[in-house]
């Protein structure tokens, strides 16, 4: 009810506030308390100045004196809505009631006057400006008008009412007018601590629900004050952050950039920013033992408000940080660079296949195309039965490795988009393994490497695909003959353990070297470098091994030395089926590394998928 009564009279105060203090709320606070006051001494005046006139008769001099100065206050307050100059009307308010004490106190009684009491309220006025220059101006104003009126000779004015009755009348005017003042420094003062509150509410809001964290502290890092969100970017309670106790969760290697980092910003007037690593407390009370550290950006600002903030170079003391989890950011940029190195690794791999497949298919093909043309031109060439039948078997050997080229690409392909068709039966290992051991006879006999076979005998069946795994064990043998000089020995062992079957292929061979081990199994990838040429094949039939153990379910693992030979063990669940179905769901995995073991001269490999 207070309040609505009082509505019309605080939007009329708003309106004359001047434009220039309506962004302030203090200062706009300051000039309504000036103009209420003003207003009522000036208006209450004027409506009581007719009423006495009636009752007195003919105003006297003093009378018209003071009727001439009710009209100041109104002209105040047209002067500061017009102008906005706060600490100028004061000023002039304070001169204007001096003036008025000074010539009502010379004819009135001097130091006796009953308008002495008003020269205290030519101080007091300025008290509302918290201006220490216009309080100090004023108080002198008031002391020289108290000076004048001890010095002045008063006139011999003779007054009708009694003196008495114009000291109480004056000691009256006076106290009313400072009551005024007193409330409006009182208003003043509840709508500067309205204010304040509505300003801390507003930023203990912001800061409350802000994901962002905000920080103020020193220059030597010391936190004074964090926001409440910095329990959801570290952890750990905002009290167990403050002073230098941040600083302890930055990583090591990055403390040096925090700290220049806050004193640049504390010297400079350019905000400071730094990315850097801070623990945080895992989530999972299972994991607390070990460090989590995440990637936050830090923004910082130098307090500029206020000289006791600077140090003896007037540097600023104090710093406001702002903290950013940018964790996903890296992890994005990560991935981009991830992305990055595939797209380069997927082009030198389609430039080694263009060089790898060009080799092995221009090279069938000229066998066929030249041996064509021989058998075409027979009659002038004079070959004989046995040069034919030669240059037949050379035409069908091109053949079969032009085929067999093209069948390892697009079984490759299929495989990696996944379209390859695993058709599972139970059959038999061991009559597989002694069919495959008997077609690859023939090539270790005439690269002269001995081949042998270990098949366990109470082998139990397996379903898989037998056509899948036949690829299998004669990729791994023909890799093993490959690689594996004159005089050598490749040996297949096969055996069951765990529901398992294990097939191991091993070689006395060149061994593979450590740095080529990352790669292997990628397509078209052969040990040492592809350019050279130092073993004819396109690469793919560990990429093709490898793809259809994983198509399976099962796992290969890698062992190599060199100059020692390799071992490959390719380990297949009895029952494939359920294998398959995982496995056609994910992609085909590159081999995770595993340690070396310690070898007394050079390092044995191991990879395993």
């Amino acid at each position: 009810m207070r309040s609505s009564s009082f509505a019309p009279i605080r939007a009329y105060l708003d309106a004359l506030v001047h434009a220039s203090a309506r962004q302030d709320s203090l200062l706009a606070a300051r000039h309504r308390a000036f103009f209420a006051t003003r207003l009522f001494v000036g208006l209450v005046a004027l409506a009581i100045f007719p009423i006495y006139l009636a009752w007195r008769g003919v105003p006297t001099a003093v009378e018209v004196i003071a009727l001439c100065w009710t009209l100041t206050p109104l002209l105040l307050v047209w002067y500061l809505s017009k102008t906005g100059h706060y600490e100028r009307a004061h000023l002039l308010s304070a001169c204007s009631l001096a003036l008025l004490v000074a010539m009502i106190g010379a004819i009135t009684g001097g130091i006796a006057s009953f308008v002495v009491p008003w020269i205290v309220v030519i101080a007091l006025e300025a008290s509302l400006s918290a201006s220490r220059r216009l309080i100090v101006s004023t108080i002198a104003i008031a002391l020289l008008t108290a000076a004048a009126l001890w010095l002045a000779v008063p006139y011999p004015v003779s007054i009708d009412f009694a003196p008495a009755w114009s000291m109480i009348a004056g000691a009256a005017s006076a106290a009313i007018y400072a009551g005024g003042l007193a409330l409006s420094n009182s208003a003043f003062v509840r709508a500067g601590q309205v204010a304040k509150e509505l300003s801390e509410a507003r930023y203990r809001l912001l800061a409350q629900n802000m994901s962002d964290v905000i920080a103020r502290h020193g220059r030597d890092g010391a936190i004074t004050f964090i926001s409440p969100a910095a329990e959801q970017l570290t952890g750990v309670p905002v009290s167990e952050l403050l002073g230098h106790r941040l600083f302890e969760r930055v990583h090591l290697a990055d403390r040096p950039a925090f700290l220049t980092a806050i004193s640049d910003a504390a010297r400079g007037a350019i905000p400071a920013s730094l990315e850097f690593r801070l623990q945080r407390e895992p989530r999972v009370a299972a994991y607390r033992g070990a460090p989590e550290f995440i990637w936050v950006e830090m923004r910082s600002h130098a307090i500029e408000a206020g000289s006791e903030r600077h140090d003896e170079d007037n540097n600023p003391r104090q710093v406001v940080s702002v903290f950013r989890d940018i964790s996903a950011r890296k992890a994005d940029a990560l991935a981009i660079e991830h992305a990055r190195a595939e797209a380069e690794r997927t082009n030198e791999a389609k430039s080694k296949f263009l060089a790898t497949v060009s080799h092995e298919l221009r090279t069938p093909l000229n066998a066929i195309i030249g041996f064509s043309e021989m058998l075409a031109r027979e009659d002038e060439m004079k070959l004989d039965a046995a040069r034919r039948q030669d240059c037949a078997r050379l035409i069908r050997d091109s053949g079969e490795h032009l085929l067999a080229v093209v069948n390892g690409i697009l079984d490759m392909s299929r495989i990696e988009a996944g379209h390859f068709e695993i058709v599972t039966e139970p059959f038999a290992v061991k009559p597989l393994i002694e069919s495959c051991r008997n077609m690859m006879s023939l090539r270790a006999e005439q690269a002269g490497i001995q081949l042998f076979a270990d098949i366990a005998a109470d082998l139990p069946e397996i379903n898989a695909d037998p056509r899948a795994l036949r690829q299998v064990v004669i990729n791994l043998v023909s890799n093993a003959i490959k690689f594996t000089g004159e005089g050598g020995k490749v040996d297949i062992s096969v055996g069951a353990a765990a529901n398992q079957i294990e097939l191991i292929v091993s070689d006395t061979g060149v061994g593979i070297p450590e740095e080529d081990m990352d790669r292997l199994g990628d397509p078209f990838f052969q040990g040492r470098s592809t350019y050279d040429r130092m073993y004819e094949g396109t690469g793919l039939g560990l990429s093709v091994v490898m793809g259809l153990v994983k198509l399976h379910g099962g796992s290969v693992e890698i062992e190599s030395r060199m100059r020692q030979g390799t071992k490959v063990i390719v380990r297949l669940p009895l029952d494939c089926q359920e294998g398959m179905k995982a496995a056609l769901n994910n992609p085909i995995a590159k081999f995770p590394r595993r340690p070396a073991p310690s070898g007394r001269d050079e390092p044995k490999v191991r990879k395993s998928a």
